[in-house]
């Protein structure tokens, strides 16, 4: 029988499992430490795994919803640029018919029919960023006004110019919700083309209106061609007004959607996200049960029964 270690097997396996524990405490408060995690799989997270997923995909919903949002305000940002230009030529066209008919004379009434035609044919057939045409519906990989002249719009019927498709664009701002924000081509440009092409056509032969007017070209100007124009800026006024409405509501959703995915992120937080100030502290303590786990088993190791013996002398 040795008489060299007090230690047992049990004792030593005792201990041996003290430091293995202590080991693993503390490897696991460092990983919170450093990740900010309680746990790194779902082990760690226990019977909270089915809500911390849920809370996850309910904020990738709402990170999708305002995605998706943000680039709808964008468009409509942009249309309201345009609606609110095609209003003022709608102004512009029915100023000059009243100035006309005020002063009997129609110098450059035509020419300036000619100019805002221009750009109202180049606002209908906008692109977005991806070559798409905005004022296009569902055909928006087609131009949806095909006049390219005033002679030739004059010539026609007004509503054959027009090929844009017939649903307007919406968006999906959250669970069943969607919000319109597209417009259709005919619905803000064939009021305001009927009036240049009512204007043009008075203008027979070429140029009549240019210069001194008489009575009855004033009076054919003031019941045929004001009305017209007049209509057609009263309907591009209230399509800025609405588009003008989506746009205000698509910046509600986004700040809902912006508020739903802080909530649901705070849902994850709670559930995954390590209380720092805890984890430090069990971590100091954690290493400290280790060294002290370690020490106790060194000290333990190296005792002996000789440690407790009499020190023997011999006498001379």
């Amino acid at each position: 029988m040795s008489v060299d270690r007090v230690a047992t097997n049990s004792q030593t396996q005792f201990l041996l499992a003290q430091i293995m524990q202590a080991n693993k405490a503390l490897d696991e408060s460092q990983a919170q430490v450093s990740t900010g995690k309680i746990a790194s799989d779902y082990t760690g997270i226990g019977d909270k795994t089915a809500a911390l997923e849920a809370a996850r995909a309910a904020k990738s919903r709402a990170d999708a919803y305002q995605a998706n949002t943000q680039l709808a305000l964008t468009q409509t940002d942009l249309q309201d640029a345009q609606l609110t230009t095609l209003s003022g030529l709608a102004t512009q066209l029915q100023q000059a018919i009243r100035n006309a008919v005020g002063n009997s004379d129609g110098t450059n009434l035509i020419e300036t029919a000619q100019s805002i035609f221009e750009q109202a044919s180049a606002i209908l057939n906008s692109t977005d960023a991806n070559g798409n045409y905005i004022y296009g519906g569902q055909n928006s990989d087609t131009a949806p006004f095909t006049a390219t002249s005033l002679q030739q719009l004059a010539g026609g019927t007004v509503s054959d110019f027009f090929v844009n498709g017939k649903i307007a664009k919406t968006v999906l701002v959250s669970d069943g919700q969607t919000q319109q924000i597209g417009v259709l081509a005919d619905n803000i440009g064939e009021q305001l083309m009927t009036a240049l092409q009512t204007l043009y056509n008075l203008d027979t032969p070429s140029g009549s209106l240019s210069g001194q007017l008489d009575s009855t070209q004033t009076d054919a100007l003031t019941s045929q061609a004001l009305p017209v124009a007049s209509q057609a800026a009263d309907s591009l006024n209230a399509a800025t007004a609405a588009n003008g409405d989506a746009y205000k509501s698509l910046q509600d959703a986004v700040t809902n959607q912006s508020s739903m995915s802080n909530l649901y992120q705070g849902f994850v937080s709670d559930i995954e996200d390590v209380d720092m100030a805890k984890a430090l502290t069990n971590l100091s303590a954690n290493q400290v049960a280790l060294q002290a786990a370690l020490q106790v088993t060194a000290s333990l190791g190296q005792l002996s029964l000789l440690n407790y013996l009499p020190v023997s002398t011999s006498s001379g």
